[in-house]
């Protein structure tokens, strides 16, 4: 079995958030940034099927150099495989078209999402990586 998990790249709930530019521009001095809690928990379920029943996992996330760490620590939990797409999570559409694009050519088995991210709890770039691959 064949297993995607699309991760977030988000700031850690315990960290000082921050605007610069008269309030308009999100200060990353000092944020720690993690995997997204809930993606964290579709990951757990992906080691589990890779510990009974053999599965190998990829994880894939959208961003630049800084979601780096993010992805070692997904490698580090259990992950087989990490790919970035490299373009810019300027919204969920953007998103979801990238990873639609990553997932209509990986022939998995079975994709696993979050349902939400912390940043910004949109919720919808699942249903619409659903939609865009037809599944």
């Amino acid at each position: 079995m064949k297993i995607l998990v699309c991760i977030s790249h988000v700031p850690d709930t315990t960290s000082k958030i921050n605007f610069t530019d008269n309030n308009t521009q999100f200060d990353t001095n000092g944020v720690q940034y993690v995997i997204n809690p809930n993606d964290e928990f579709g990951l757990t379920r992906a080691m589990w099927f890779k510990e009974k029943q053999g599965a190998s996992v990829e994880v894939v996330t959208v961003g630049g150099a800084e979601v780096e760490p993010t992805l070692r620590k997904a490698l580090a939990i259990g992950a087989d495989s990490a790919t970035r797409v490299d373009a810019p999570a300027l919204d969920g559409y953007a998103v979801a078209q990238e990873l639609a694009a990553v997932v209509k050519n990986g022939g998995y088995d079975l994709v696993i999402a979050g349902r939400e991210s912390i940043d910004y709890n949109g919720g919808m770039v699942p249903g619409m990586v659903a939609a865009m691959t037809g599944s």
